[in-house]
């Protein structure tokens, strides 16, 4: 069994590149102007799919080729192709996420809450999210992306669809506060009780006696500039 379950967006990218700096080599050592020779050098190469690996190996004319040449036209079609369709796979499972497992692809590794010995574990789960009214749960839903702040203007379009109306309100922490969602509250004419993330920074007193801090700065509305404390 693989201990190891999980699939990351960079290293799939990573090792998809160096197997398409690979193919490349190889076609254009074949050199059945199928390579990429027309292509200025000083931009960078296209990439790669499948699909068009397959079309450029039928394509090459087999006879007079080498032994060599021939063994390296083997290694596209049953080793390098096989391996490039891996990695689009892959990257299609993930979608939009930077990783996956392998024992249950709809899951992200997230970084799970310390446990006793003080250790937060990356960990395959789904960020679930429950809307409550009156302390009776009105709406759940589960999700890929480890952050609450992805999540909150698909909760409410979920709610709405369960529902057919949004709610009047919503009430949520900071890690829900983000300009889009302020901007889609806003234009669903709902009530936001929703810290933005520096809430609670902007609380401290370090943070409010620093007259540097772009927050503190004077704004000149009129003619849209920040003045610093030394009055430039």
């Amino acid at each position: 069994m693989n201990r190891y379950t999980f699939v990351w967006r960079k290293s799939v990218e990573k090792n998809r590149e160096k197997l398409e700096s690979k193919i490349r080599g190889i076609l254009s050592q074949i050199d059945e102007g199928i390579a990429q020779d027309n292509q200025p050098d000083n931009e960078p190469p296209t990439p790669i799919n499948s699909k068009e690996l397959r079309e450029r190996i039928n394509a090459i004319n087999r006879e007079n080729k080498s032994r060599e040449e021939l063994k390296q036209i083997k290694a596209l079609e049953e080793k390098h192709l096989p391996k490039l369709e891996e990695y689009e796979d892959k990257l299609e499972k993930l979608g939009t996420r930077n990783s996956y497992s392998k024992t249950d692809e709809d899951a992200t590794f997230m970084r799970m809450k310390e446990d006793h010995m003080g250790n937060g574990q990356l960990k395959p789960a789904y960020n679930q999210q429950i809307g409550t009214e009156n302390q009776f749960i009105t709406h759940y839903d589960f999700f890929p992306n480890p952050t609450d702040t992805l999540t909150l203007m698909p909760f409410l379009e979920g709610f709405e669809e369960n529902y057919e109306e949004l709610p009047d309100k919503v009430c949520a922490d900071s890690g829900y506060g983000s300009e889009e969602n302020y901007k889609y509250m806003e234009d669903n004419k709902i009530e936001a009780y929703v810290k933005y993330n520096y809430f609670h920074k902007e609380q401290k007193r370090s943070f409010k006696n620093n007259p540097f801090i772009q927050e503190n700065l004077y704004y000149n509305a009129e003619q849209d500039y920040f003045v610093c404390p030394m009055g430039q």
